[in-house]
Order: C-alpha cells, then sequence, then structure tokens
C-alpha cells in the first residue's frame, strides 16, 4: 500500500510538472528556505528574518491558519474555543520573508532544491525543515466516519474535531467512555491523558461520575515516560477510579453499534471489542509522505536523520530540522521547539560563516498535564528523561498555579514572545530560580 502511494503520489507530480507551462510555473532561489510554518519554522524564521532580506528568506507552508495546539485540551474541556487558538498564518509568519502558500511535494538535498506540489521550484543554500506530523485518522478503519457522522466519538487532535469534544462530554451521562493513545510517534503525548482527567472533572462537577466508567488505553508499556510524573499519575487514577490498560491500541471503530476493538500488542492475536458511550481517539500520525519517502534525508522511521544535539542533519551539513519532524528522540511538544529554535539559529548561523557549532539540545521538553479544570502538574525533563524543572519545587504535584501558567500565560507567550523569535524555553529562568548562574553544558559536537 506504500509503495502504490509513493507511485501515485509520483505519477501526480510528474503530471503537474508535465502539464504546466513556463508561464505558471515559478523558480525561487533562496539563502534560507524553511519549510514549514508551524511554531518552529516560524519562530525560527523570525529570528533569521531580522538581519536577512526578504528574497533571502522563504517560508514554504500552506496552512491558511496558525493554530497553538497545545490550547486543543482546554477547547476539548469546553473553557476555551478554537478561535482562541487561531491567528491567520500572514499575521504570525515574519514580515521580513517572502511566504510561498504551498508545501513540499520533492526534496532534492543533493542539487539542494525543492519542487512544490503546485510545481514550482526552490533553490536554496540551507534549509531549514519544520514539516509536523500529519493526523492519520484513516489508518484506524471507521474512525474517520465515525468523527464525521457519530454523535459520540471525538478527538482533540484536529482543529476541526476538538470543539466536538464538549458537545460529546455534555451528552454523556452513563456507560463507558474509552481513552487513546496509538501505536505510534505522538505529538504532544501527554494530551491524551489530559482530556481523560478533565472528563472526569467534568462528570464529577455534574454529579455523573458514577454512571460511567472511564478507562485510558495506551500502546506504551508506561503510562508516562518519566518515572517520577509517572508515579504521581498512576496515584491520581487509582484515586479517581480511573482503569489504565498498557500495551493496548485501538485498531477498529464501529459507530453504528458503538463499539471499538482493542488489539493487546503484546500477543497481536488477542484482540477485544468493546462497548463505548464516548470515544475518545487520537490518530496515529506520520510526517509527510513526501519526507518519509525521500531516504536521502529522513531515517527509516520517516523522520529528518539530524544529530540529536546540533539539529543538523547527519548527511547534508546545509539542512537542519526542528519540531517534530526532526529525528530527535525527545517528546514532540511546543516547548522543545521552542528550546529548538536557538540551538538550530545559532548553529545555522555557524554553518553559514564557516564556524563550528556552538550550542547543543539536551532533549528538553515540557508537558503540562492538565488534571482537570483547575489543576495541573508540569513535567520538563530531558533526553535521558531525567527531571528538569523550572521552579524550585517539586512539580509531581496538581497545582493551581501550573493549571494558570498553562492556560493563561503560555499562550500569551506563544503567540507574542516564541513566534516573534523571542523565547527560547526556560533554561536561563531555571537557572536563575535554582541560582544556577553559569551555563555549564559543554558546546555541541559537530
Amino acid at each position: 500500500m506504500v509503495v502504490l502511494r509513493i507511485l501515485y503520489r509520483n505519477f501526480r507530480i510528474s503530471e503537474r510538472r508535465f502539464s504546466a507551462t513556463s508561464v505558471n510555473r515559478d523558480k525561487y532561489s533562496c539563502k534560507i528556505l524553511v519549510v514549514g510554518g508551524g511554531a518552529g519554522g516560524c519562530s525560527t524564521a523570525a529570528k533569521f528574518a531580522r538581519t536577512l532580506k526578504k528574497n533571502e528568506l522563504i517560508v514554504l507552508e500552506p496552512s491558511e491558519y496558525h493554530y497553538y495546539q497545545p490550547l486543543f485540551t482546554i477547547i476539548g474541556g469546553g473553557t476555551s474555543t478554537i478561535q482562541e487558538a487561531r491567528r491567520k498564518e500572514s499575521d504570525v509568519l515574519p514580515k521580513n520573508c517572502t511566504w510561498i502558500k504551498d508545501k513540499a511535494a520533492l526534496y532534492d538535498p543533493d542539487k539542494s532544491f525543492v519542487t512544490t506540489e503546485k510545481g514550482d521550484v526552490i533553490e536554496y543554500d540551507y534549509m531549514l525543515i519544520a514539516v509536523g506530523l500529519e493526523l492519520r485518522y484513516d489508518l484506524i478503519p471507521g474512525l474517520q466516519e465515525a468523527l464525521d457522522k457519530s454523535s459520540n466519538v471525538c478527538s482533540i487532535y484536529s482543529p476541526k474535531y476538538a470543539p466536538q469534544v464538549f458537545e460529546v462530554l455534555k451528552n454523556l451521562k452513563d456507560g463507558a467512555a474509552h481513552f487513546t493513545f496509538p501505536n505510534s510517534p505522538v505529538k504532544c503525548p501527554g494530551a491524551p491523558q489530559k482530556i481523560c482527567y478533565i472528563s472526569d472533572h467534568y462528570l464529577r462537577k455534574q454529579n455523573r461520575r458514577d454512571n460511567v466508567n472511564i478507562t485510558y488505553n495506551t500502546s506504551l508499556p508506561v503510562i508516562f515516560g518519566v518515572k517520577k510524573y509517572a508515579d504521581a499519575l498512576w496515584k491520581l487514577c487509582k484515586s479517581r477510579n480511573i482503569d489504565v490498560n498498557l500495551r493496548t491500541n485501538l485498531v477498529n471503530v464501529n459507530s453504528v453499534n458503538n463499539e471499538a476493538t482493542f488489539q493487546n500488542l503484546d500477543n497481536p492475536d488477542e484482540k477485544k471489542t468493546v462497548k463505548f458511550s464516548m470515544l475518545h481517539v487520537v490518530p496515529p500520525m506520520a510526517t509527510p509522505l513526501s519526507l518519509s519517502s525521500n531516504k536521502k534525508i529522513s531515517n527509516e522511521a520517516g523522520f529528518v536523520n539530524v544529530h540529536k544535539h546540533t539539529l543538523q542533519h547527519i548527511v547534508y551539513p546545509n539542512i537542519f530540522s526542528i519540531g517534530d519532524c526532526a529525528s530527535t528522540p525527545n517528546s514532540k511538544t511546543a516547548a522543545a521547539a521552542a528550546a529548538q529554535t536557538e540551538v538550530v539559529f545559532r548553529n545555522l548561523s555557524a554553518v553559514m560563516n564557516g564556524q563550528s557549532l556552538p550550542l547543543s539540545y539536551d532533549g528538553y521538553a515540557s508537558c503540562p498535564l492538565v488534571t482537570g479544570y483547575d489543576k495541573c502538574i508540569l513535567a520538563e525533563f530531558d533526553y535521558n528523561l531525567n527531571p528538569l524543572e523550572t521552579f524550585p519545587f517539586d512539580q509531581d504535584k496538581e497545582l493551581r498555579s501550573m493549571y494558570i501558567l498553562k492556560k493563561i500565560f503560555m499562550p500569551q507567550l506563544y503567540w507574542n514572545l516564541m513566534l516573534n523569535g523571542y523565547w527560547n524555553g526556560p533554561a536561563l529562568f531555571r537557572r536563575i530560580m535554582h541560582l544556577q548562574f553559569m551555563d555549564k553544558k559543554p558546546p555541541a559536537k559537530s
């Protein structure tokens, strides 16, 4: 099936290029090409826009709107709206860049150019790939139809579906509510639990919790990758009577009969079908096919093959990657992208000037684990899954202050600082909070 998809895609691209004339096909040339205008791409482009000319910096991004995706969980709980999470792409991209509203179809790293879906060609001196992960609802039979037609199947991961999560919650009176985590890479891997805890809190507030059984089904062998926070989450689930099934993967949805089929990943022949009154699904995710099928750029898993500390491509020194599509083995979150932006900016600038790479990314990621309408556990950790906490107190507790940070301050920080290239994560504040006034981390290795 994957081979057929690749052949069909290449056929369509060839067809477009054959039918296009020299009049409607454009050719561009730039110093830096940023492929993807999401959190990482937009933030890094903003940094380079301060010194480059407008025609030297191109951002290739097809979307009309830019979304602050960490807000989708709050939207699912009914305390925010999709409008609050949305801005026009033209308003968040740096003004001093050239925006091409299209997406990459073919990469040629040997000749340093990208062909877009419309057939345009963009030549570059340096390239930053920041295309993120695509939501693949279609990979679970019956799911897409259920989301479009059912009144009790929902998902916070898409701006199209996030608002209907609260509608499903409001209509949930009794029965079983199932929440899933797929057997694939996932952006914001804490979000599947967050909406589970918010749903639990909502039902308690409505005095309906005793009528609903809640189950969290995850494909992972642990509830959370960092033991300190996992221990806290296990206690939380036990105290709230939330059942947790590990190594359990959703493989089919029957919305007509309100049935979901799960596979035991430790025994793939073992499958179990359950009835549901509410089903919240996190879709499988993957990098775009144009990237994953290009084995010169991507690794076997389809991610841009970069050094995990420098974020520079293993083979092509003029290519860097940031965010969810990079092969770095960190948790894929907006906070991780923020920490990566300065590393990419400084290291790519060094390459452009023939210098050694100065910065090293330590795998920092943050996951504000919202546990209800007024509490949050702020998980922060590094590549080794060791806590890397900003505040001088244990963050494995449910705190109202962390919820306010998540809901009120983080969106403002994102829109006003990060996307404008002024937020590189909390590393500086962490050192100040812990009275560490010198950065002891070694420089990056080339």
